[in-house]
C-alpha cells in the first residue's frame, strides 16, 4: 500500500477511535450525573422526607453540578437545561426561568468580553507585559511581581479567565527551567484569580453576587465603588503571592528575556488604551459619592456594553463580526443558570432548611462566624465549580440568615463568601484560571496545592480583616 494511502488510513482509524472515545466519555459522564441525581432525589424523599418539588430540585441541581464538573456535555448546553427541567417538574414556570438569562448583569460581562477580544486581537496584552517586565528586575521574584502587576492592570477591564489565557503563553516563553516555569505559571493563575475580585466583571461569582443584591433589594455596588473596596485586598494578596512563590528561589539570578524584542507599540494599541481609559473615567464619574456627589446616573451595564459594541464599528473599533465567534457566549448562559438556581431556591424556600445550622453559629462572635463561613466555602470549592457554588451558596446564606442578621450584615457575609470563592487556589478545578494554567502549562495538582493552600489561608485571613474593618462601613 502506498505511503499516502497508509497515512490516510491511519488518520481515519484514529479519528474513529477518538469519536468512539468521546462517545464513551459522554455516556459515562451522563450515567454518573444521572446516578448521582437519582441518589440525591431518593435520599431527599425517603430519608429526609422532602416534598416532591424540593427533592426534584435537589436531584436536578446534582445533575447540573456533575455535568458542569465532568464536561460530558458542552457548558452552554448544560447551562440551558434549567429552562427545560425546572418548568417540567413544576419548580419554576417558563417565563420566570427564561427571565434569568436576560439579567442586566449579563450584558455587563458581555461588554467586557468584547473588549477582551479586541485586546487579544491586536496584542495589547503583550505590550502591557513587555512594559511591566521592563520595570521590574529580571530575577525570579521580579518576574513573578511583573506577572502580578500585569494581572491587576489587565484585570481592570477583563475577566480573570481572559487574563489567564492572555498571560500563559508569555509565562511559557520566558524560561525552560521546569521549577521557574512552574512558579511563573502559578503566578499567572493566582494573579488572575486575585485580579478577578478587583472589578465586578472580573469573575462570574462577582456578577452573581451583584445580581443577587439587585434581585433581593439589598442595594447595589457601583463599578468604581467595588474597585475602592477590593483594590487594597487585591494588592495585599498579590504581595502575599509574590512572597510565597518566590520562596526558595535564587532571586539574585538574572533571567534573560528576549521574546519581546520584536514587539512595538502601534497606533492601534494607543487607541485601545485611550478607549479603556475613557471607559474607566466615565465609570468613575458615574459612581456616586454620597452625600457629596450623586454621580451621572447612567446604567453601568449599558456603558460597558456600549464600549464593547463600539469595538465592531468600522474605522473606530478593531473587530469584525467574524471575531464575535471567539466570544464565549456559553458563559452568559452559565450566569443565567446561576440566577435561575438562585430563584428556584428562593421560591421553594430551601434556604430555610439550613437556618438552624447558621442560627447555631450565630451565637458565636462575628469574627468567628465569618471565619467559619470562609473555611466552609474554601472546603466546598474543592468539589463544586465556583460559579455553581456562588449561585447555590448566596441563596442559602440569604435565606438562612435573614432571621438573625440585619440586611447590611447579610450583604457583608455574602460578599465575603463571594470573595473566598474566588480565592480558592487549591486545585486546578477550583477556579477557571487554575484550570486554564494547569491545562496549558501541565501543572501537577499537588504542585498547585502546595503553594495554593498557603495562599488560600492568607486569603481567608485578609478577607476577614478587610470585611470587618473596612467593607462593613460601606455596605
Amino acid at each position: 500500500m502506498p505511503l499516502k494511502a497508509r497515512a490516510r488510513l491511519f488518520r481515519s482509524t484514529m479519528r474513529k477511535r477518538l469519536r468512539t472515545k468521546t462517545k464513551d466519555e459522554v455516556l459515562v459522564g451522563l450515567s454518573v450525573a444521572a446516578g448521582v441525581s437519582a441518589l440525591v432525589w431518593g435520599l431527599s424523599i425517603f430519608y429526609y422526607d422532602a416534598s416532591f418539588q424540593v427533592s426534584a430540585f435537589l436531584g436536578i441541581l446534582a445533575f447540573l453540578i456533575v455535568l458542569w464538573t465532568n464536561g460530558a456535555l458542552p457548558l452552554g448546553m448544560v447551562s440551558l437545561l434549567p429552562i427545560v427541567l425546572f418548568p417540567a417538574f413544576g419548580i419554576l414556570d417558563v417565563k420566570s426561568a427564561t427571565s434569568n438569562y436576560a439579567n442586566p448583569i449579563i450584558f455587563l460581562f458581555l461588554g467586557g468580553f468584547m473588549l477582551a477580544t479586541a485586546v487579544e486581537k491586536i496584542g495589547l496584552h503583550k505590550i502591557i507585559a513587555k512594559v511591566l517586565l521592563a520595570r521590574f528586575p529580571k530575577t525570579p521574584k521580579g518576574i513573578i511581581t511583573a506577572f502580578g502587576a500585569a494581572s491587576v492592570v489587565l484585570g481592570s477591564a477583563l475577566s480573570n479567565s481572559t487574563v489567564a489565557l492572555l498571560l500563559v503563553p508569555i509565562a511559557l516563553s520566558i524560561t525552560q527551567d521546569s521549577v521557574l516555569k512552574t512558579r511563573f505559571l502559578l503566578a499567572v493563575a493566582f494573579g488572575a484569580s486575585i485580579s478577578g475580585i478587583t472589578t465586578p466583571i472580573g469573575t462570574p461569582p462577582n456578577l452573581i453576587f451583584l445580581g443577587f443584591l439587585e434581585t433581593t433589594g439589598l442595594g447595589s455596588i457601583s463599578f468604581v465603588g467595588w474597585m475602592m473596596l477590593m483594590l487594597p485586598l487585591s494588592l495585599s494578596m498579590l504581595y502575599a503571592m509574590i512572597i510565597i512563590l518566590s520562596y526558595g528561589l535564587d532571586n539574585n539570578e538574572e533571567i534573560p528575556i528576549s521574546s519581546f524584542e520584536s514587539i512595538t507599540l502601534t497606533f492601534e494599541h494607543k487607541k485601545l488604551l485611550c478607549y479603556i481609559a475613557a471607559l474607566l473615567v466615565i465609570l468613575l464619574l458615574n459612581s456616586p459619592i454620597k452625600p457629596i456627589y450623586p454621580g451621572l446616573g447612567l446604567n453601568e451595564n449599558i456603558i460597558l456594553l456600549s464600549f464593547g459594541l463600539m469595538m465592531f464599528i468600522p474605522k473606530v473599533g478593531f473587530l469584525t463580526w467574524e471575531d464575535s465567534r471567539s466570544i464565549p457566549y456559553e458563559i452568559n448562559f452559565l450566569f443565567g443558570a446561576g440566577f435561575c438556581v438562585a430563584m428556584a431556591i428562593s421560591k421553594i424556600e430551601l434556604g430555610q432548611a439550613f437556618a438552624p445550622v447558621f442560627s447555631y453559629f450565630s451565637t458565636l462572635p462575628l469574627l468567628l462566624f465569618v471565619l467559619c463561613v470562609c473555611v466552609f466555602v474554601l472546603f466546598l470549592t474543592m468539589f463544586i465549580s465556583s460559579t455553581a457554588l456562588s449561585a447555590i451558596l448566596l441563596s442559602v446564606l440569604y435565606a438562612s440568615t435573614k432571621e438573625f442578621l440585619e440586611p447590611s450584615y447579610q450583604s457583608l457575609i455574602m460578599l465575603i463568601a463571594t470573595i473566598c470563592i474566588g480565592f480558592s487556589f487549591l486545585l486546578p478545578f477550583s477556579t477557571p484560571p487554575n484550570a486554564i494554567v494547569a491545562n496549558k502549562g501541565n501543572i501537577k495538582p499537588m504542585e498547585m496545592f502546595r503553594f495554593g493552600a498557603i495562599l488560600s489561608m492568607c486569603g481567608i485571613v485578609l478577607t476577614t480583616l478587610f470585611g470587618l474593618a473596612y467593607w462593613q462601613w460601606f455596605l
